[in-house]
C-alpha cells in the first residue's frame, strides 16, 4: 500500500525519498521517479530542511520502534505522520511523548487499499488544525475531491478511521449472509449477476459489492476459498469504544465474532450446543 501511495504522488507531481526494508520495493518505486534510500537515517538526511515522514507500517510495536529512530534523526519542527491503522489511544500516547520533543505528529486513518492508486484514498486524519494545513497539498495528491477531511484532535483520525473498518466488517457480513441465503435457496440464481443487477438502481449497491461480483466472476462458487476470515484489529477496538460509551453495536460485534467462528474448525462451544438442544429437545446431533 505504501508504494503504491509513493506513486500516486508522484504522478501528482510530489517530490518523494523512500525507504523500506525490502530493496525490491525501493527499486520500485524508484524506476518510478523517486529518491530511493539504502536506510531511515539516509532516507532522513535526504530530506529538505522541513521534514515530512509518512510512515505506513502495521499498528503496535512496529510503529513504536520506528518512532523511536526517527524521533533522534528528524529534529525539532519535522511532522511525522502515522498512515497505519493504529489505535487511536496509543496515538494520542505517541503524539503526547513526541511533543515533548519538539516534534509534530499527524495520524491519518487510510483507506483505498489496492485500489487506492487508480482511484484515490480517502484519508481521515487528527492532529494539530495549522499542521494539517499545511500538509493539505500531500493529502490533496493521494485523494480524489472530497477524499480527505480533518476529524479533529490528535487521536481523531484513527478513531474514526476505525469506525470506519467497524461498519465495514458488518456491511461484509450482510452481503455474505444474503448471498448464501441466495446460493442455497434452489434457484439456481447467478450470484455474480446479481452483484452486477445490484449495482444499477439498488439501494444496497456499493464498492463492496461490485468486489464481490468480481470475486464471483472469478470462482462462482468460491471453490478456491476456505472458509477463514482474519481481522487486523480495528473492529475489536470499534467494540471497545462502544463498551466505553455504552453504545449498543449489536451488528459490529456480531460481525466480529463470527470472524472468530470462522477459525474454528472443531468448536467445542457449537458441540455444546448441539448437546444442549439433544438433552431438552432431542434434537438430532452429528458424530464422527
Amino acid at each position: 500500500m505504501g508504494a503504491n501511495m509513493v506513486q500516486r504522488l508522484l504522478i501528482k507531481g510530489q517530490e518523494v525519498v523512500a525507504w523500506d526494508p525490502n530493496a525490491d520495493a525501493v527499486k520500485l518505486v524508484e524506476s518510478k521517479g523517486a529518491t530511493g534510500a539504502k536506510d531511515i537515517p539516509s532516507m532522513i538526511q535526504a530530506l529538505p530542511e522541513k521534514k515530512i515522514v509518512w510512515l505506513m507500517v502495521p499498528s503496535g510495536k512496529p510503529v513504536d520502534d520506528n518512532l523511536e529512530l526517527l524521533s533522534t534523526l528528524v529534529g525539532k519542527g519535522a511532522v511525522i505522520i502515522d498512515g497505519g491503522n493504529s489505535n487511536w489511544k496509543d496515538t494520542q500516547r505517541r503524539a503526547a511523548w513526541l511533543k515533548e520533543k519538539g516534534i509534530e505528529y499527524v495520524d491519518s486513518g487510510t483507506s483505498g487499499g489496492v485500489w487506492g492508486l487508480q482511484n484515490g484514498y480517502c484519508l481521515m486524519y487528527g492532529g494539530s488544525k495549522e499542521v494539517c494545513n499545511s500538509l493539505t497539498p500531500i493529502f490533496d495528491a493521494l485523494t480524489e475531491p472530497g477524499g480527505h477531511l480533518y476529524c479533529g484532535a490528535i487521536g481523531s483520525g484513527h478513531f474514526t478511521k476505525m469506525i470506519h473498518n467497524g461498519i465495514e466488517y458488518g456491511m461484509m457480513q450482510a452481503y455474505a449472509e444474503g448471498f448464501e441465503i441466495l446460493e442455497k435457496s434452489g434457484f439456481g440464481t447467478e450470484l455474480n449477476k446479481v452483484a452486477d443487477l445490484w449495482m444499477h438502481g439498488s439501494v444496497v449497491r456499493s464498492w463492496l459489492l461490485e468486489l464481490i461480483g468480481n470475486a464471483l466472476n472469478e470462482d462462482p462458487r468460491l471453490d478456491k476459498l476456505k472458509p477463514y476470515v482474519a481481522d487486523s484489529g480495528e473492529a475489536r477496538w470499534t467494540v471497545d469504544a462502544a463498551v466505553e460509551l455504552s453504545v449498543p453495536a449489536h451488528v459490529i460485534t456480531a460481525s466480529l465474532f463470527t470472524r472468530f467462528a470462522s477459525r474454528q474448525d472443531d468448536s467445542f462451544a457449537m458441540k455444546l450446543v448441539a448437546a444442549m438442544r439433544n438433552q431438552f429437545g432431542g434434537h438430532e446431533v452429528k458424530q464422527k
